[in-house]
Protein backbone atom coordinates (compact mmCIF):
# COMPACT_ATOMS: atom_id res chain seq x y z
CA UNK A 1 0.00 0.00 0.00
CA UNK A 2 1.04 3.63 -0.38
CA UNK A 3 1.02 6.44 2.13
CA UNK A 4 1.05 6.60 5.91
CA UNK A 5 -1.71 6.30 8.50
CA UNK A 6 -1.53 8.53 11.56
CA UNK A 7 -3.36 7.36 14.70
CA UNK A 8 -3.80 10.04 17.36
CA UNK A 9 -6.07 8.48 20.01
CA UNK A 10 -4.90 8.34 23.65
CA UNK A 11 -3.23 5.31 25.17
CA UNK A 12 -3.97 2.46 25.62
CA UNK A 13 -6.35 2.68 22.64
CA UNK A 14 -3.55 3.99 20.43
CA UNK A 15 -1.44 0.85 20.93
CA UNK A 16 -4.45 -1.38 20.18
CA UNK A 17 -5.32 0.45 16.95
CA UNK A 18 -1.67 0.68 15.90
CA UNK A 19 -1.22 -3.08 16.30
CA UNK A 20 -4.42 -3.84 14.35
CA UNK A 21 -3.38 -1.43 11.58
CA UNK A 22 0.01 -3.08 11.18
CA UNK A 23 -1.63 -6.53 11.12
CA UNK A 24 -3.64 -5.29 8.13
CA UNK A 25 -0.48 -4.21 6.32
CA UNK A 26 -0.96 -0.47 6.86
CA UNK A 27 2.03 1.86 7.21
CA UNK A 28 0.82 3.15 10.57
CA UNK A 29 2.43 5.55 13.02
CA UNK A 30 1.01 6.77 16.29
CA UNK A 31 1.21 9.96 18.34
CA UNK A 32 -1.41 10.55 21.06
CA UNK A 33 -3.14 13.92 20.87
CA UNK A 34 -4.39 13.58 24.45
CA UNK A 35 -3.48 12.27 27.84
CA UNK A 36 -6.40 10.95 29.90
CA UNK A 37 -6.31 12.29 33.47
CA UNK A 38 -8.58 10.93 36.22
CA UNK A 39 -10.72 13.39 38.20
CA UNK A 40 -11.68 13.13 41.85
CA UNK A 41 -15.39 12.39 42.06
CA UNK A 42 -17.71 11.38 44.83
CA UNK A 43 -20.05 8.49 44.19
CA UNK A 44 -23.70 9.41 44.75
CA UNK A 45 -25.90 7.08 46.78
CA UNK A 46 -26.02 3.91 44.64
CA UNK A 47 -29.58 3.24 45.80
CA UNK A 48 -30.71 6.23 43.70
CA UNK A 49 -29.82 4.46 40.43
CA UNK A 50 -30.91 1.42 38.48
CA UNK A 51 -27.97 1.23 36.09
CA UNK A 52 -24.84 2.91 34.74
CA UNK A 53 -24.50 4.62 31.38
CA UNK A 54 -20.95 4.39 30.03
CA UNK A 55 -19.96 6.17 26.82
CA UNK A 56 -16.23 5.47 26.85
CA UNK A 57 -13.86 2.77 28.06
CA UNK A 58 -11.98 5.58 29.81
CA UNK A 59 -14.79 5.79 32.36
CA UNK A 60 -13.88 2.26 33.45
CA UNK A 61 -10.11 2.70 33.10
CA UNK A 62 -10.03 6.03 34.97
CA UNK A 63 -13.11 5.71 37.21
CA UNK A 64 -11.06 4.97 40.30
CA UNK A 65 -12.19 3.68 43.67
CA UNK A 66 -15.68 5.19 43.43
CA UNK A 67 -16.57 2.51 40.87
CA UNK A 68 -16.28 -0.16 43.55
CA UNK A 69 -19.49 1.11 45.14
CA UNK A 70 -21.38 0.52 41.89
CA UNK A 71 -20.37 -3.02 40.95
CA UNK A 72 -23.91 -4.34 41.47
CA UNK A 73 -25.34 -1.92 38.88
CA UNK A 74 -25.82 -3.18 35.32
CA UNK A 75 -23.98 -1.26 32.60
CA UNK A 76 -25.37 0.18 29.39
CA UNK A 77 -22.21 0.48 27.27
CA UNK A 78 -21.70 2.53 24.11
CA UNK A 79 -19.90 -0.28 22.26
CA UNK A 80 -18.36 -3.72 22.58
CA UNK A 81 -14.90 -2.51 23.64
CA UNK A 82 -16.40 -0.56 26.53
CA UNK A 83 -18.72 -3.47 27.37
CA UNK A 84 -15.86 -5.97 27.52
CA UNK A 85 -13.77 -3.70 29.72
CA UNK A 86 -16.76 -3.33 32.06
CA UNK A 87 -17.11 -7.13 32.24
CA UNK A 88 -13.39 -7.48 32.94
CA UNK A 89 -13.80 -4.99 35.80
CA UNK A 90 -16.58 -7.09 37.35
CA UNK A 91 -19.71 -5.41 35.99
CA UNK A 92 -22.70 -7.04 34.34
CA UNK A 93 -23.54 -5.55 30.94
CA UNK A 94 -27.27 -5.02 30.36
CA UNK A 95 -26.96 -3.79 26.76
CA UNK A 96 -24.33 -2.77 24.23
CA UNK A 97 -24.91 -0.03 21.69
CA UNK A 98 -23.80 0.13 18.08
CA UNK A 99 -24.62 3.72 17.12
CA UNK A 100 -23.79 5.91 20.11
CA UNK A 101 -25.36 6.51 23.51
CA UNK A 102 -28.46 8.28 22.19
CA UNK A 103 -29.64 5.25 20.23
CA UNK A 104 -28.99 3.10 23.28
CA UNK A 105 -31.12 5.44 25.39
CA UNK A 106 -33.92 5.51 22.85
CA UNK A 107 -34.24 1.74 23.04
CA UNK A 108 -34.59 1.56 26.84
CA UNK A 109 -37.77 0.56 28.62
CA UNK A 110 -38.68 3.22 31.22
CA UNK A 111 -38.64 3.93 34.02
CA UNK A 112 -34.86 4.07 34.41
CA UNK A 113 -32.61 6.03 36.75
CA UNK A 114 -29.17 6.18 35.17
CA UNK A 115 -25.82 7.31 36.51
CA UNK A 116 -23.74 8.47 33.56
CA UNK A 117 -20.00 8.28 34.19
CA UNK A 118 -18.23 10.41 31.58
CA UNK A 119 -15.37 12.69 30.73
CA UNK A 120 -15.35 16.46 31.03
CA UNK A 121 -15.90 16.63 27.25
CA UNK A 122 -18.98 14.54 26.49
CA UNK A 123 -21.90 14.39 24.07
CA UNK A 124 -25.17 15.97 25.17
CA UNK A 125 -28.01 13.44 25.40
CA UNK A 126 -31.78 13.69 25.26
CA UNK A 127 -33.41 11.45 27.84
CA UNK A 128 -36.65 9.74 26.71
CA UNK A 129 -39.76 10.08 28.84
CA UNK A 130 -39.36 8.12 32.05
CA UNK A 131 -35.55 7.99 31.85
CA UNK A 132 -33.58 10.20 34.24
CA UNK A 133 -29.82 10.75 33.92
CA UNK A 134 -27.42 12.03 36.57
CA UNK A 135 -23.93 12.81 35.26
CA UNK A 136 -20.58 12.61 37.07
CA UNK A 137 -17.17 13.52 35.61
CA UNK A 138 -14.57 10.80 36.12
CA UNK A 139 -11.79 11.99 33.80
CA UNK A 140 -10.61 14.79 31.56
CA UNK A 141 -8.37 15.06 28.52
CA UNK A 142 -5.15 17.06 28.41
CA UNK A 143 -4.16 18.04 24.84
CA UNK A 144 -0.70 17.15 23.52
CA UNK A 145 1.28 18.51 20.58
CA UNK A 146 2.23 16.60 17.43
CA UNK A 147 5.91 16.37 16.47
CA UNK A 148 7.45 18.51 13.73
CA UNK A 149 8.51 15.48 11.57
CA UNK A 150 4.92 15.09 10.38
CA UNK A 151 5.47 17.72 7.70
CA UNK A 152 7.47 15.53 5.24
CA UNK A 153 4.69 12.92 5.25
CA UNK A 154 2.57 15.21 3.06
CA UNK A 155 4.46 14.21 -0.05
CA UNK A 156 4.18 10.50 0.75
CA UNK A 157 0.44 10.61 1.45
CA UNK A 158 -1.11 10.92 4.89
CA UNK A 159 -4.41 9.61 6.23
CA UNK A 160 -5.41 10.47 9.81
CA UNK A 161 -7.80 8.42 11.95
CA UNK A 162 -9.98 10.49 14.30
CA UNK A 163 -11.96 8.68 17.01
CA UNK A 164 -13.64 11.66 18.70
CA UNK A 165 -14.74 15.25 18.18
CA UNK A 166 -12.14 16.36 20.70
CA UNK A 167 -9.43 14.66 18.64
CA UNK A 168 -10.78 16.29 15.48
CA UNK A 169 -10.64 19.76 17.06
CA UNK A 170 -7.15 19.20 18.46
CA UNK A 171 -5.81 17.85 15.16
CA UNK A 172 -7.26 20.87 13.38
CA UNK A 173 -5.45 23.15 15.86
CA UNK A 174 -2.21 21.23 15.44
CA UNK A 175 -2.46 21.36 11.65
CA UNK A 176 -2.56 25.16 11.92
CA UNK A 177 0.34 25.28 14.40
CA UNK A 178 2.52 23.06 12.21
CA UNK A 179 1.37 24.80 9.01
CA UNK A 180 0.32 21.46 7.52
CA UNK A 181 -1.29 21.56 4.09
CA UNK A 182 -4.78 20.26 4.69
CA UNK A 183 -5.43 19.56 1.03
CA UNK A 184 -2.76 16.84 1.21
CA UNK A 185 -4.33 15.06 4.20
CA UNK A 186 -7.25 12.62 4.14
CA UNK A 187 -9.28 11.92 7.28
CA UNK A 188 -11.16 8.81 8.38
CA UNK A 189 -13.54 9.69 11.21
CA UNK A 190 -15.67 7.52 13.47
CA UNK A 191 -18.96 9.36 12.85
CA UNK A 192 -20.74 12.47 11.50
CA UNK A 193 -20.22 14.47 14.72
CA UNK A 194 -16.46 14.08 14.32
CA UNK A 195 -16.64 15.07 10.65
CA UNK A 196 -18.45 18.26 11.63
CA UNK A 197 -15.82 19.12 14.26
CA UNK A 198 -12.76 18.89 12.03
CA UNK A 199 -13.46 21.86 9.78
CA UNK A 200 -12.82 22.28 6.06
CA UNK A 201 -9.99 22.22 3.56
CA UNK A 202 -8.94 18.56 3.82
CA UNK A 203 -8.23 16.42 0.77
CA UNK A 204 -11.11 14.13 1.83
CA UNK A 205 -13.17 13.30 4.93
CA UNK A 206 -14.42 9.70 5.05
CA UNK A 207 -17.03 8.76 7.67
CA UNK A 208 -16.76 5.18 8.95
CA UNK A 209 -19.64 2.84 8.10
CA UNK A 210 -19.83 1.82 11.78
CA UNK A 211 -18.56 3.55 14.95
CA UNK A 212 -15.78 1.08 15.75
CA UNK A 213 -12.08 0.57 15.16
CA UNK A 214 -12.40 -2.32 12.70
CA UNK A 215 -14.71 -0.42 10.36
CA UNK A 216 -12.43 2.62 10.47
CA UNK A 217 -9.37 0.53 9.64
CA UNK A 218 -11.16 -1.16 6.74
CA UNK A 219 -12.03 2.26 5.35
CA UNK A 220 -8.44 3.44 5.82
CA UNK A 221 -7.22 0.43 3.86
CA UNK A 222 -9.63 1.20 1.03
CA UNK A 223 -8.77 4.90 0.76
CA UNK A 224 -5.01 4.52 1.20
CA UNK A 225 -4.42 2.01 -1.54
Amino acid sequence: MSGFVLIVRPQPGLATTLSAAKDMGLNAIGYPLFDIVPCDWECPDPAQFDALLIGSANAIRRGGEALEQLKDKPVYAVGETTAQLARDAGFTVAATGTGGLQSLLDGMDPPKRLLRISGADHVALSAPAGVNIHNVIAYKTTPLELPEPLRPLHDLGLTVMLHSAAAAEQFARESRRLALQRNRISLVVIGPRVAAAVGEGWHAVHVSSAPNDRAMLEMVKNVCI
